[in-house]
């Protein structure tokens, strides 16, 4: 019974391995991009 749960809990770790890792190299994870224009002033006194 007891080799039952390891092999269980084994399985579970190497599916959520695989899906972790398939998420991270499928999913879009880059910041929304966009050109923003700020007026700066500089010595100002």
């Amino acid at each position: 019974m007891l080799g039952r749960i390891i092999k269980l809990v084994l399985l579970l770790v190497v599916v959520g391995f695989a899906g972790l890792t398939g998420y991270a190299y499928l999913a879009d994870l880059s910041p929304a991009q966009s050109e923003r224009s700020l007026p700066v002033t500089l010595n100002a006194e």
